[in-house]
């Protein structure tokens, strides 16, 4: 497999979304179950890692936490934790504190439900950048059938049937590594570029009820209200695209000129409860 060229991830330690020195960190969480508001985690996998002269260096971090009710078969079918493996276990919250702390940027294969559990666990998360190697990369427009790690690994030429945290977060790191034959340079460079944009979360608040499919074709999704925002629909586009999709709301949705409610999202916010 190619090496990921040095010059195109140089300024991955140094700065990679404006946050200062550190390393990038690539996690996983195993959930008891999927609700990130009130379900446990059973295991933890973080890689901390950065590039030298000599090659990658990297640091783990792995833990099992037992959860208050028993894991239910179809966890314990995805990734091989029982409750006799996590029983007695719980994460020590100074450990991943110290082993984040100086994380520049987390990863995650799908930052939309690692960091609201993250977050929930342990506030070092809050503060830190996040990406999300799932949704920030357009796998296909680069070769591959789709998202998914298994996906992605069968097209760089790995076989991978771990669903351990760590296991994944390792089988990651190398899709990171993978250089990418329409730039010629590391996903993961693509991926920080990506990252370190903008993106604006437009509101689509008191939309017509039976306009709701064409919003959801447009990529709108649903929020109930439950967590605190607005109960509405709503979609996350890039800065360039913003004036397009306020003229869709305009001309499509509502038929007459309205301010949607907008949020800036950045790397240190996107994917987090708490917007």
């Amino acid at each position: 497999m190619k090496k990921p060229k040095r010059d195109a991830i140089t300024e991955v330690k140094c700065d990679a979304c404006g946050g200062g020195k550190g390393y990038p960190l690539v996690q996983e969480i195993a959930p008891g179950r999927i609700d990130h508001s009130k379900d446990e985690l059973v295991e933890l996998g973080m890689v901390k890692f950065d590039y030298t002269p000599e090659g990658r260096r990297q640091h783990t971090f792995s833990a099992f936490n037992e959860p208050s009710e028993p894991i239910p078969p179809e966890i314990t079918a995805l990734t091989g934790i029982t409750d006799d493996m996590v029983a007695g276990h719980r994460i020590d919250e100074a450990a991943v504190t110290a082993f984040v702390d100086d994380a520049v940027i987390v990863v995650a294969h799908n930052s939309g439900f690692d960091r609201k559990f993250a977050e929930r666990y342990w506030p070092v998360f809050e503060a830190k950048a996040w990406a999300c190697s799932a949704t920030e990369l357009d796998w296909r427009k680069h070769g591959f059938e789709g998202a998914k790690l298994g996906y992605l690994l069968n097209g760089a030429g790995y076989f991978h049937q771990a669903h351990r945290a760590v296991d994944d977060c390792h089988a990651l790191l190398e899709i990171l590594d993978f250089v990418l034959p329409t730039t010629g340079a590391p996903a993961l460079a693509l991926l920080l570029e990506t990252a370190r944009r903008k993106t604006v979360r437009v509101w689509a608040e008191q939309s017509p009820f039976d306009l709701k499919d064409s919003l959801k074709r447009r990529g709108y999704r649903w929020s109930d209200g439950s967590d605190g925002r607005p109960r509405s629909w709503y979609i996350d586009v890039c800065d360039t695209a913003l004036d397009d999709e306020i003229a869709f709301l305009r001309t499509e949705i509502y038929l007459r000129d309205v301010e949607p409610r907008l949020q800036t999202l950045t790397a240190f916010t996107r994917f987090s409860s708490r917007v």
